[in-house]
């Protein structure tokens, strides 16, 4: 049986270490879904575990440590004593420290090969060879009101193979000790020792001896065959059992102190000793697979696409908003507005007709500039404006809205996203810090921008339109440029006929030469109110479409910042839980292998379910 068990420990030891090797490099990678400092306390703890496992069976003859666990004043020094055959706390240690747990180890092994939470301890050798592959460890009281004591038990526990709890009459079930016991059970191989038998004769307080009630309290725990030695250790420690003659007798009737040390002689053989390990191994996988299960991320996926509905509609109200308070910064400019596009638009006429409409705007916008109206543009000291300085304008507006605390609505707004994000299922901690970082991005200039493109978009549907409205507008073109100078020449040749044939003596006066530019006056005046009529330039109706099309445009700059946060943070979740998946997959991998080849039905008592 041996021989089939070494294999499995040589071949587990490089398993676990490549295990740890990728907990450590997953406790030390950035994540984004956070770990709770318990969370990751319990994960390096799960890590130097493994690490320590490993050591242990890479050794040539692995070694199992039974530390002796208990209260203050149930007899663990007393009982390790008895075990030793003398009062060992009072022999020459190999390193004489203060109070420290006490290790009792064969000679052969070398203090290197222990533990380094052992090598520190009052080491005490012995040279009993049916004891060769265990060490044992005496440790401070559990319920020690030194704390120091305590921390040394518990960096003594992760060590144990086997933890031998100690109780007595007194301190059985006591309240941190159980505590203790339910934390380590599922990691640590258990056995019960009721010290001070003679004492536990008669029933206690429950009606029942403590053995009974203790016993009674293990199988509901899922021990089904707890192993339970009740010893009356200090009797012998004054009456050794090889003083006997080899036959000790008990001092008290079911006293089983020579059973304990038949059980820890004979009954755990190097077999049991791999087995325990190897069971030990699988309980440790068994809680590192349940602690990353624990701290896996959720898929967010769902959540997402719910946050991202609820957040469209945010953002739309917020887009709306922002587009009101913007335009409400364009009211005041409405005039110029006008010009411009009227300047626009009239680049398309030629001949009479533009000459026309170039004197009425010029003449209509006097004295309108842009630049010496616009808050915080600085002012000119020219009359009117050489060109349409577009950028500066919207940049004048957006500022001029910033001072409409859009900034602080936006991180109201982006409070709001995170609070409906938390109720959807998505924590505040994953968005949080991106979302802030996307309110303090410089909107003010992305509002410009914005405007800028809706502008020039509104500006070239009205100058540059297409379809139906194209030719229309062409047709309308075309009429202005060309009737003015036909009606004129019309009017020249009507008086020139009428000089020529109808009135030849008639003399010429200069009325008539001012009738053909009265013609072509009220022509071009006449095909303004058409081209007024036909294709109107007011400011109510190019505000709304300014309205519709940056409305449009927000919405869409907004969406497009707070829907990617949301898509990296779900993305970033969702491949952190792969990871977590496929390092879960690797463990219940070792551990389905260990499981079909370890033999350990001898110890199966050690362990509940």
């Amino acid at each position: 049986m041996a021989s089939t068990s070494e294999p499995l420990l040589r071949t587990l030891a490089p398993a676990l270490r490549e295990l740890e090797r990728r907990l450590r490099a997953w406790l030390d990678a950035k994540h984004r879904y956070p770990l709770s400092t318990l969370q990751r306390a319990s994960l390096e703890g799960l890590a130097s575990d493994l690490d320590r496992q490993a050591d242990a069976l890479q050794m040539e003859q692995p070694l199992l440590t039974i530390v002796l666990m208990g209260g203050t004043g149930v007899g663990k020094s007393t009982l390790l004593n008895a075990m030793a055959g003398g009062a060992i706390a009072n022999a020459s240690f190999a390193r004489p420290t203060t109070r420290d747990p006490v290790v009792y180890y064969h000679h052969s092994i070398q203090t290197n090969r222990l533990d380094p939470a052992l090598q520190f301890c009052k080491l005490a050798s012995h040279d009993r060879p049916n004891l060769e592959q265990k060490i044992l460890v005496d440790t401070p009281d559990l319920d020690s009101n030194d704390l120091a004591n305590r921390e040394k038990l518990m960096r003594i526990l992760p060590v144990a193979d086997i933890v031998l709890y100690v109780g007595s009459q007194e301190k059985y079930h006591d309240k941190l000790g159980w505590e203790l016991f339910l934390e380590q059970r599922q990691r640590r191989a258990f056995a019960f020792v009721l010290n001070k038998w003679d004492r536990c004769l008669h029933p206690g307080a429950v009606g029942m001896r403590p053995d009974e009630d203790l016993l009674r309290d293990l199988k509901a725990e899922g021990f089904a065959s707890p192993l339970l030695f009740r010893t009356c250790a200090q009797h012998w420690v004054d009456n050794p059992p090889v003083a006997n003659n080899g036959a000790p007798t008990p001092p008290v009737e079911g006293e089983q102190f020579v059973d304990l040390m038949h059980w820890l002689e004979m009954g755990i053989t190097r077999m049991e000793v791999e087995a325990i390990k190897a069971r030990g191994v699988s309980q440790l996988l068994k809680h590192l697979a349940e602690t990353m299960d624990a701290v896996c991320p959720p898929d967010l996926t769902e959540s997402a696409e719910r946050v991202r509905a609820a957040w469209s509609r945010q953002l739309g109200d917020e887009g709306d908003t922002v587009t009101t308070v913007l335009l409400n910064t364009l009211d005041p400019y409405q005039k110029e507005i006008e010009h411009h596009f009227a300047s626009a638009r009239q680049k398309h006429f030629t001949g009479l007709m533009a000459w026309y409409l170039h004197t009425f705007n010029k003449l209509r916008y006097t004295g309108s500039t842009l630049r010496d109206q616009i808050p915080f543009a600085g002012r000119s000291n020219v009359k009117t404006p050489q060109e349409w300085d577009l950028a500066r304008f919207t940049e004048a507006c957006s500022a001029a809205a910033s001072e409409q605390h859009l900034q602080s609505r936006l991180k109201a707004m982006t409070n709001r996203l995170l609070i409906e994000a938390d109720t959807l299922g998505i924590p505040l901690g994953l968005l949080s810090e991106p979302a802030e970082a996307t309110a303090r991005l410089d909107w003010r200039a992305r509002y410009a921008q914005a405007m800028i493109e809706v502008i020039t978009t509104v500006e070239r549907g009205w100058s540059q339109p297409t379809g139906p409205r194209r030719w229309f507008q062409k047709g309308i073109i075309l009429v202005a440029d060309w009737v003015p100078g036909l009606s004129g020449a019309s009017m020249g040749i009507f008086l020139l006929w009428q000089y020529t044939m109808l009135v030849p003596a008639r003399h010429f006066e200069l009325m008539d030469l001012l009738q053909p530019l009265g013609v072509v006056l009220i022509t071009l005046v006449i095909m303004h109110i058409v081209i007024a009529l036909c294709l109107p330039l007011r400011w109510q109706v190019i505000r709304t479409q300014f309205h519709e099309r940056l409305d449009k445009r927000l919405r869409e700059e907004l969406e497009q910042h707070y829907h990617q946060v949301l898509t990296d943070v779900t993305t970033e979740v969702l491949s952190e839980r792969r990871q977590n998946e496929n390092f879960a997959k690797e463990i219940q991998e070792v551990a389905s292998w260990l499981a079909e080849r370890e033999q350990a039905a001898s110890i199966v008592n050690l362990y509940g379910k």
